[in-house]
């Protein structure tokens, strides 16, 4: 039963991302569902739960939906719509409430699969990925890619992480730096890592090339 729905919903999440080019299409949702999977079986948690999480997790997500509420509803009237019994459908939709960065000020995840699958969201935002990620979701926004006069924001609230001026590389002080420190898995942190260095080592030669240096 389990993977006929989880087949359902992945054809559910692809029409409803087919079409979105902001770096959270649906192949995000594919690369963090493979994350998912890889985290839960390292730490023991629930494979359905991980799973079904990572696929709908942008359903909810304001950016795609237009408001958080209207896309935690959603979620829950598609697993209701499938006949998902209501403590997986309260635990799957706990799980994608708490995930959003939100400018930094997201709570801490209460069970172990929570942990994995915003690990695995967490990792898609970090790395070679990341970096594409972030400079198509800049452009999409219409934000430039850089701009020294435009500084890196310390503190902000969701509001201000959503609508104030950045710039793409801004958005890897403002955000993905930070990540690293904030996964919740060992096997998560170990693949942070290695992720996080490719961000740093790419901001370096991003600056001298800026600089006209190399």
């Amino acid at each position: 039963m389990s993977n006929s729905i989880i087949e359902k919903t992945e054809e559910f999440v692809r029409e409803k991302l087919k079409d979105e080019s902001s770096g959270h299409d649906w192949y995000h949702i594919y690369r963090v569902t493979k994350l998912a999977e890889t985290i839960a079986e390292h730490e023991g948690a629930d494979r359905f739960i991980c799973v079904m999480a990572a696929l709908l997790h942008d359903i909810a997500d304001e950016k795609i939906a237009g408001t958080e509420e209207e896309g935690l509803k959603e979620v829950k009237l598609w697993l209701e719509s499938i006949a998902l019994e209501s403590k997986y459908i309260d635990h799957i939709v706990s799980i994608i409430s708490t995930m959003s960065f939100k400018g930094g000020n997201q709570s801490p995840m209460q069970t172990i699969e929570g942990k994995v699958v915003q690990d695995a969201d967490r990792l898609d935002a970090i790395g070679a990925i990341g970096i594409g990620r972030t400079f198509a979701y800049s452009g999409a926004k219409g934000q430039l890619m850089y701009d020294p006069n435009i500084p890196v924001r310390e503190k902000m609230t969701k509001d201000q992480y959503r609508n104030e001026k950045s710039t793409a590389v801004n958005h890897f002080y403002e955000k993905l730096l930070k990540l690293k420190d904030k996964m919740n898995t060992e096997i998560g942190k170990k693949m942070a890592d290695e992720r996080h260095a490719f961000l740093e080592k790419f901001l370096e030669q991003f600056f001298e090339e800026w600089e006209g240096k190399r």
